[in-house]
């Protein structure tokens, strides 16, 4: 065997060695990889559960996808720019009277997608119980001046997808299925629900399926900013394609694409993940991205055990969906490090 060959075998090992992970990391995996915009990995691992209601997961089994609704939802908010109906760099207290006359008044949508509003990343479910979420996040004291540093925030996003409401006068679930359609949803109806692979067990709730494991989107009724949708690995590369095609001047009919190719620059440093409108950007070789994605590479995670990554240069982008809160909350970072090395050594070259 050639040395590429057998280089390419063992990196074709080192990605279906996911399966080697499936009972102590996760119970359920999908993995897809594209390249030029096309198809050239995608393979499905596992059950929904490490139990008797445990159904096998398919390539288009849909997963919680935690905080990759926020790419979802920051391109909705770059639709509203792109329409003229906001500027990124306006002060949103036009929208959000609760910001007229306090510390908020001077935040923009390019603050909250690149988490320098000031806001706190977040907060104990517990104090929100009885709370409407939505007014805590918008009334909660910063944590900083807005633009003064980046503070991922939850709450920024909550915020957010109370502004594309106000600015868009429609729900968020409906902005985000006019751009997006069926491929992703929030609050799957309860017939499809054993079809998603299940999260996290806990004392509030019980075992987690089919409903939005983040405490605090589940208080929001399912449909928030920060966390929420539902979706499978198709659609997670269909989102990451449309600022990958801007980026290799490729079609694509979602955004403008200098719009799109903005969201994937820096707009707030940071020494540990540097930020753009939405999206974070490679910044160490300690991202989850590994150390052989290039310096433009782009990305997200989501608590719930998904990612995806983006390369400009190599055009190349991997989506990885898991539950791996099922056993626990334990860092998965080496798990992700594993798979995006393993996409390298197999298309990146």
């Amino acid at each position: 065997m050639s040395y590429f060959l057998e280089r390419r075998a063992t990196a074709y090992y080192r990605l279906h060695s996911l399966e080697a992970a499936l009972k102590h990391s996760f119970t359920a995996a999908v993995a897809r990889v594209e390249r030029g915009g096309e198809l050239v990995y995608e393979r499905a691992f596992g059950a929904t559960r490490d139990d008797e209601l445990g159904r096998p997961v398919y390539v288009d089994t849909r997963f919680d996808l935690a905080s990759l609704t926020k790419i979802f939802v920051s391109t909705v908010a770059l639709d509203l720019v792109a329409r003229g109906l906001v500027h990124l760099d306006a002060p949103l207290r036009e929208y959000l009277p609760d910001w007229n006359d306090d510390e908020h008044a001077p935040i923009t949508m390019r603050m909250l997608l690149a988490h320098t509003s000031g806001m706190h990343s977040g907060a104990d479910y517990r104090e929100l119980l009885d709370a409407d979420v939505a007014k805590f996040a918008l009334r909660r004291p910063l944590a900083a001046a807005p633009g003064a540093e980046v503070i991922y925030s939850d709450l920024g996003f909550i915020a957010l997808g109370v502004a594309i409401e106000r600015i868009g006068g429609r729900a968020l679930s409906s902005a985000v299925a006019e751009i997006w359609g069926s491929g992703v949803t929030f609050n799957p109806p309860a017939i499809d629900r054993p079809a998603i692979p299940a999260t996290e067990e806990d004392a509030w709730r019980g075992r987690v399926q089919g409903s939005v494991h983040d405490e605090k989107a589940h208080l929001m009724h399912g449909v928030a900013g920060h966390a929420g949708l539902f979706g499978d690995a198709a659609a997670v590369a269909r989102m990451t394609e449309v600022y990958l095609a801007a980026a290799r001047g490729r079609v694509q009919h979602v955004l403008p694409s200098g719009l799109a190719r903005d969201a994937i620059v820096c707009v707030a440093d940071d020494p540990v993940l540097r930020r753009g409108l939405g999206w974070a950007l490679r910044t160490t070789d300690e991202n989850s991205c590994g150390v052989r994605f290039g310096p433009r590479t782009f990305g997200h995670t989501g608590f719930t055990g998904t990612c995806v990554w983006a390369d400009p240069d190599r055009d190349l982008q991997a989506v990885l969906l898991t539950n791996t809160v099922y056993f626990g909350r334990g860092d998965s970072r080496p798990l992700r490090v594993a798979f995006y090395d393993a996409v390298i050594e197999t298309f990146g070259r």
